[in-house]
């Protein structure tokens, strides 16, 4: 099964509104309202997401984090951060033990 990379791909759909606005678009929608709004809905997502979780629910934590990683999405691209720019940070931060930089093996952390 060929790999993809979903959170890419939602950035591309994101860029994609912004240049080419859609009528009743809710990324359109939050683009035009500002980093506030954006701010806003990724905190009651957050929320949400905590909830969830905390409720035990598999199914609506999976949800909640759809919602939350969508709105991440967003304000990436409103502050004009790629995924790939947060990927690369985790993968420095893979090589990290405590406060000490060591290089590892990947499956060492």
């Amino acid at each position: 099964m060929e790999e993809r990379n979903v959170l890419n791909e939602l950035y591309a759909v994101i860029l994609d509104r912004k240049a080419n606005p859609k009528e009743g678009s809710y990324t359109n929608y939050l683009m035009t309202q500002g980093i506030d709004k954006i701010l806003k809905k990724v905190g009651e997502e957050s929320a949400e997401t905590i909830i969830a979780a905390k409720n035990g629910s598999k199914e609506e934590t999976i949800y909640e984090t759809c919602d939350l990683l969508y709105h991440l999405s967003v304000l990436l691209e409103e502050m004009g951060i790629t995924w790939t720019e947060v990927m690369d940070e985790l993968a420095r931060r893979e090589l990290k033990t405590g406060n000490l930089k060591q290089l590892h093996t990947k499956g060492d952390i």
